[in-house]
C-alpha cells in the first residue's frame, strides 16, 4: 500500500505554545514599546497604560481564534476558519492579508536583529566586528542570511524546529527577568546619575503633556502589534497531536502569559528610564530596551539582556515562517494556489517548497526596511493587516452558526451561543476602532513618497491577491460547479 505523504501530528504542547511566543517576543517588547514615541509623539507617559488598552482587543481576537481552532483543526489557521464560517473569498482576504504582513515583518525583524548583534560585539569589546556589522551590506546580507538559515531549519522538519525553539524560549523568559527585576532596585534617578557619570549629559525631565484620547488609541492601535503572534498557533493545527484540546489552550496561554509579561517588562523600563529621554532618543536613532538600560546595570548583566534581546528576535523568525508557510499550504490544498506548493519532503514531513516561498517573500522585507530607512513601515502594513485579519475571525464567530452549523457543532470550548456573541461583538467593535485609528494616523501622516504609507502598499497588494483568487476560483467552477460545497468540509490530513 503507498504511503500517502502530509504533515504529521509531532508537536505537544510545549512546542505549540512556544511557536506561539515565540512569534510574540522579539521587536515587540523591545523596541515597540520606546520607538512607539517616534511614531506617535506627545504619546507621552502614557505608553504603558496604551500598551495594556491594546490587549482588550488581543484578548476578544485570541478567545474568537482558541473557538475556531477547536472546531478546526487544521493548517491554515485564519484562512480555514474564515473560509468555512464565513466566506471563502473572505478567508483568502483575511489569511492573505495575515501571510503579507507577517512576511514583510519577518524581513524587518531579521534587519534589526543584526544591530543587537552589533552592541552585543560592542559590549563585548569587539569593537572590529562591531563596525563591521554596521556596514549596510554586512547588515542586509546578514538579515537574508538569518532567514534563510530559518527556512532550512524548518525544511528540516518539527523536531529540528522545537529542539531549538523550546530551549530558546526558556532563555528568552530567563534572561528578560533581569529586565523586570530591576525595577525593583533603580529608579529614574539612578538613571540620570549614571547619564552624568558616562556621558556627561544632564537630562532635564520634561513636564507631562495633556492626555488626549486621539493620541493615547494612535498608540494603543501600533501596540496592539505587540500582541500579534498567538495566531501562529493556529497554523499548527495539522502537526498540533491533540490539536482540539491543545490549539485553544496554546493560545490563552500565550496571551495571558505574555501578555503580564509584557507589562511587567515596559513597566520596569519606564521606571528607570525617564519617558522624557526615551522619547527624545527615539527621534534622532533607533533605541532599545537593552541599549536603554545599559547605563544603570552592572557590566555583564547589561550583556545578558542585550542577548535575551537578541535571541528573543532571532526567535520570531522560526515561528513566523512556519505560520506563513502553512497558509500558503492550506491556499495550495483548496487549489487557491497551485498544487505544487503542498508538496511534503519525503523524509522530514514539512511543506518545502512553502516554506521556501516564504523566505523570498521576507527576503524582501529586509530589503523593504534597508531602502525605506524606517523599519516602521513594516510594523504599519502588519498592524493594518492583522486587524483586518482579527477583525474577521471575530465576524466568523459570529457567521459560523449560520453558515456552518456542521462544523459549528465540533466547537470544544465556550460553547455558549451567549459568551461567543459576546466575544464576537467585542472584537468586532474594538477592532474596528483600531482599525479606523490606525488607518486615519498613516493617511495623515506627512512622507516624501506617497508608496510610504502602509494603507496604499496594503491595498495595492490585496488587489492583486483579489486577482489572483478571482482567476483560480474561475479555474475551480469550470472544472466543478458544485466545487462550493468542498469549501465547507475540513480538508483532508
Amino acid at each position: 500500500m503507498k504511503k500517502t505523504l502530509g504533515l504529521s501530528r509531532q508537536m505537544g504542547l510545549f512546542a505549540v505554545i512556544a511557536t506561539g511566543v515565540s512569534s510574540m517576543v522579539g521587536a515587540s517588547i523591545n523596541v515597540v514599546p520606546f520607538m512607539i514615541h517616534r511614531s506617535v509623539p506627545n504619546i507621552g507617559p502614557y505608553v504603558l497604560w496604551a500598551f495594556a488598552f491594546a490587549a482588550i482587543p488581543a484578548l476578544f481576537a485570541g478567545l474568537a481564534y482558541a473557538i475556531l481552532s477547536s472546531a478546526m483543526p487544521r493548517a491554515g489557521g485564519s484562512y480555514l476558519y474564515a473560509s468555512r464560517g464565513l466566506n471563502p473569498y473572505l478567508g483568502f482576504v483575511a489569511s492573505f492579508s495575515q501571510w503579507f504582513g507577517l512576511s514583510i515583518v519577518i524581513g524587518v525583524i531579521a534587519y534589526i536583529s543584526i544591530p543587537f548583534l552589533r552592541d552585543i560585539a560592542y559590549s563585548s569589546e569587539l569593537y572590529g566586528l562591531a563596525e563591521l556589522l554596521d556596514i549596510s551590506i554586512v547588515r542586509v546580507a546578514m538579515g537574508l542570511s538569518l532567514i534563510w538559515g530559518f527556512v532550512y531549519l524548518n525544511i528540516r522538519g518539527i523536531k529540528s524546529y522545537t529542539n531549538l525553539l523550546i530551549p530558546m524560549v526558556i532563555v528568552i523568559f530567563c534572561l528578560g527577568s533581569i529586565v523586570i527585576l530591576s525595577g525593583l532596585f533603580y529608579d529614574a534617578d539612578d538613571f540620570l546619575v549614571a547619564l552624568k557619570e558616562k556621558e556627561g549629559l544632564a537630562h532635564m525631565l520634561s513636564p507631562n503633556p495633556n492626555f488626549e484620547w486621539r493620541i493615547f488609541l494612535a498608540a494603543a492601535a501600533i501596540l496592539f502589534s505587540s500582541f500579534i503572534g498567538f495566531d501562529a498557533i493556529a497554523q499548527t493545527g495539522s502537526e498540533a497531536k491533540n490539536p482540539t484540546r491543545n490549539l485553544p489552550l496554546a493560545i490563552l496561554i500565550a496571551i495571558l502569559g505574555v501578555g503580564l509579561f509584557y507589562f511587567l517588562f515596559t513597566a520596569s523600563v519606564y521606571k528607570i528610564i525617564p519617558w522624557s529621554y526615551i522619547s527624545e532618543q527615539a527621534q534622532i536613532k533607533d533605541i532599545t530596551a537593552p541599549g536603554l538600560l545599559s547605563y544603570v546595570l552592572p557590566k555583564g548583566l547589561d550583556l545578558l539582556i542585550l542577548l535575551g534581546a537578541a535571541i528573543a528576535l532571532i526567535n520570531d523568525l522560526p515561528a513566523m515562517l512556519l505560520s506563513v508557510s502553512r497558509l500558503m499550504f492550506a491556499w495550495a490544498k483548496d487549489s487557491i494556489f497551485p498544487k505544487q506548493i503542498t508538496k511534503i519532503h519525503p523524509q522530514n514531513k514539512s511543506p518545502y517548497i512553502a516554506l521556501m516561498l516564504a523566505g523570498v517573500m521576507s527576503s524582501i522585507g529586509v530589503l523593504g526596511s534597508h531602502f525605506a530607512g524606517d523599519f516602521f513601515l513594516g510594523i504599519d502594513i502588519m498592524v493594518t493587516s492583522m486587524l483586518v485579519n482579527f477583525l474577521l475571525m471575530s465576524v466568523t464567530l459570529l457567521t459560523l452558526k449560520k453558515y456552518n452549523p456542521k462544523l459549528s457543532q465540533e466547537i470544544k470550548i465556550i460553547k455558549n451561543r451567549i459568551l461567543q456573541l459576546i466575544i464576537g461583538w467585542g472584537g468586532i467593535i474594538f477592532l474596528t476602532g483600531f482599525l479606523i485609528i490606525h488607518l486615519y494616523k498613516d493617511l495623515t501622516s506627512e512622507t516624501e513618497v506617497w508608496y510610504f504609507h502602509s494603507t496604499y502598499v496594503w491595498l495595492i497588494v490585496m488587489g492583486l491577491a483579489s486577482i489572483v483568487f478571482f482567476y483560480q476560483w474561475k479555474q475551480l467552477q469550470k472544472k466543478d460547479t458544485s466545487f462550493y460545497q468542498h469549501f465547507k468540509k475540513l480538508p483532508t490530513e
